[in-house]
Protein backbone atom coordinates (compact mmCIF):
# COMPACT_ATOMS: atom_id res chain seq x y z
CA UNK A 1 0.00 0.00 0.00
CA UNK A 2 1.70 3.43 -0.81
CA UNK A 3 1.64 6.04 1.40
CA UNK A 4 0.16 9.36 0.24
CA UNK A 5 2.09 12.45 0.03
CA UNK A 6 1.45 15.21 2.99
CA UNK A 7 1.61 18.46 1.03
CA UNK A 8 1.02 20.78 4.09
CA UNK A 9 0.44 23.90 1.44
CA UNK A 10 -2.62 22.31 0.20
CA UNK A 11 -4.28 21.53 3.91
CA UNK A 12 -6.33 24.47 5.43
CA UNK A 13 -4.63 24.18 8.70
CA UNK A 14 -0.97 24.76 7.09
CA UNK A 15 -2.83 28.28 6.43
CA UNK A 16 -5.10 28.97 9.51
CA UNK A 17 -1.47 28.46 11.72
CA UNK A 18 -0.06 31.02 9.41
CA UNK A 19 -2.62 33.04 9.17
CA UNK A 20 -2.84 33.43 13.31
CA UNK A 21 0.32 33.93 13.92
CA UNK A 22 0.75 36.36 11.41
CA UNK A 23 -1.85 38.42 12.87
CA UNK A 24 -0.88 38.06 16.28
CA UNK A 25 2.65 39.26 15.60
CA UNK A 26 0.79 42.23 13.35
CA UNK A 27 -1.35 42.72 16.69
CA UNK A 28 1.38 42.73 19.42
CA UNK A 29 3.24 45.64 17.23
CA UNK A 30 -0.07 47.21 16.42
CA UNK A 31 -1.64 47.12 20.19
CA UNK A 32 1.64 48.09 22.25
CA UNK A 33 0.86 51.16 21.13
CA UNK A 34 -2.28 51.26 23.73
CA UNK A 35 -0.83 48.94 25.88
CA UNK A 36 -2.29 46.22 24.87
CA UNK A 37 -1.07 42.49 23.48
CA UNK A 38 -3.18 39.96 21.38
CA UNK A 39 -2.68 37.58 24.41
CA UNK A 40 -4.99 40.02 26.95
CA UNK A 41 -7.76 39.68 24.10
CA UNK A 42 -10.08 37.71 25.87
CA UNK A 43 -9.72 38.93 29.22
CA UNK A 44 -10.58 42.26 27.84
CA UNK A 45 -13.58 41.32 25.92
CA UNK A 46 -14.72 39.41 28.78
CA UNK A 47 -14.65 42.02 30.92
CA UNK A 48 -15.31 44.87 28.39
CA UNK A 49 -18.63 46.40 30.04
CA UNK A 50 -18.16 46.64 33.48
CA UNK A 51 -17.98 42.86 34.08
CA UNK A 52 -16.45 40.90 36.70
CA UNK A 53 -15.67 37.32 36.45
CA UNK A 54 -13.15 34.90 38.25
CA UNK A 55 -10.21 33.31 36.96
CA UNK A 56 -11.66 30.43 36.65
CA UNK A 57 -14.68 31.76 34.43
CA UNK A 58 -12.28 33.70 32.56
CA UNK A 59 -9.67 30.94 32.46
CA UNK A 60 -12.88 29.10 30.75
CA UNK A 61 -13.51 31.72 28.33
CA UNK A 62 -10.50 31.77 26.98
CA UNK A 63 -10.61 28.10 26.14
CA UNK A 64 -7.20 28.47 28.53
CA UNK A 65 -5.93 26.09 31.40
CA UNK A 66 -5.83 27.82 34.81
CA UNK A 67 -1.73 28.53 35.12
CA UNK A 68 -1.86 30.45 31.68
CA UNK A 69 -4.41 32.17 33.33
CA UNK A 70 -2.95 33.48 36.40
CA UNK A 71 -0.06 34.21 34.80
CA UNK A 72 -1.77 36.55 32.40
CA UNK A 73 -4.10 38.11 34.69
CA UNK A 74 -0.54 38.97 36.74
CA UNK A 75 0.87 40.37 34.26
CA UNK A 76 -2.19 42.49 33.36
CA UNK A 77 -2.00 43.41 36.96
CA UNK A 78 1.18 44.33 36.62
CA UNK A 79 0.79 46.70 33.85
CA UNK A 80 -2.16 48.22 34.93
CA UNK A 81 -4.98 46.86 33.47
CA UNK A 82 -6.67 44.55 35.63
CA UNK A 83 -7.98 44.22 39.15
CA UNK A 84 -8.74 41.71 41.88
CA UNK A 85 -11.21 42.10 44.37
CA UNK A 86 -12.73 39.49 46.92
CA UNK A 87 -15.09 37.23 45.85
CA UNK A 88 -18.53 38.04 48.21
CA UNK A 89 -19.51 34.33 47.07
CA UNK A 90 -16.35 32.77 47.54
CA UNK A 91 -13.69 34.05 50.48
CA UNK A 92 -11.25 31.93 48.37
CA UNK A 93 -11.90 33.92 44.98
CA UNK A 94 -11.40 37.26 43.70
CA UNK A 95 -13.56 38.85 41.07
CA UNK A 96 -10.97 40.55 37.96
CA UNK A 97 -12.39 43.83 36.57
CA UNK A 98 -10.33 45.94 33.71
CA UNK A 99 -9.32 49.22 35.34
CA UNK A 100 -10.03 52.44 34.30
CA UNK A 101 -7.14 52.66 32.12
CA UNK A 102 -7.90 49.73 30.22
CA UNK A 103 -11.51 50.90 29.82
CA UNK A 104 -10.02 54.13 28.63
CA UNK A 105 -8.23 52.48 25.98
CA UNK A 106 -10.20 49.57 24.80
CA UNK A 107 -11.87 51.91 21.95
CA UNK A 108 -8.37 52.48 20.37
CA UNK A 109 -7.51 48.85 20.48
CA UNK A 110 -10.99 48.07 19.07
CA UNK A 111 -10.18 50.33 16.37
CA UNK A 112 -6.49 49.11 15.75
CA UNK A 113 -7.83 45.36 15.42
CA UNK A 114 -10.86 46.79 13.28
CA UNK A 115 -8.22 48.03 10.82
CA UNK A 116 -6.29 45.25 10.94
CA UNK A 117 -9.23 43.18 9.71
CA UNK A 118 -10.03 45.58 7.32
CA UNK A 119 -6.77 44.96 5.64
CA UNK A 120 -6.32 41.66 6.14
CA UNK A 121 -9.84 41.69 3.63
CA UNK A 122 -8.24 43.81 1.53
CA UNK A 123 -9.17 42.73 -2.40
CA UNK A 124 -12.27 40.13 -1.19
CA UNK A 125 -15.90 41.78 -2.12
CA UNK A 126 -18.34 42.02 0.84
CA UNK A 127 -20.17 38.80 -0.20
CA UNK A 128 -16.59 37.01 -0.49
CA UNK A 129 -16.19 38.07 2.98
CA UNK A 130 -19.42 36.78 4.30
CA UNK A 131 -19.29 33.35 2.37
CA UNK A 132 -15.38 32.89 4.39
CA UNK A 133 -17.08 34.00 7.97
CA UNK A 134 -19.63 30.68 7.21
CA UNK A 135 -17.16 28.95 6.53
CA UNK A 136 -14.89 29.70 8.91
CA UNK A 137 -17.55 29.18 11.60
CA UNK A 138 -18.48 25.83 9.73
CA UNK A 139 -15.21 24.92 10.56
CA UNK A 140 -14.68 26.29 14.05
CA UNK A 141 -17.97 23.94 14.63
CA UNK A 142 -16.10 20.89 13.35
CA UNK A 143 -12.98 21.83 15.44
CA UNK A 144 -14.91 22.61 18.81
CA UNK A 145 -17.03 18.99 18.41
CA UNK A 146 -13.67 17.00 18.22
CA UNK A 147 -12.66 18.61 21.27
CA UNK A 148 -15.39 17.38 22.41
Amino acid sequence: MAESVWTPMLTPGHYFTRIARALARIGDKRLAAVGFATAQLPVLSALRDGEKKSQTELARWAKVEQPTMAQLIARMERDGLVQREPDPADRRSSLISLTQTAREQLPAGREILRQGNVEAMRGLSDAEVETLLGLLKRVLANVEAMEG
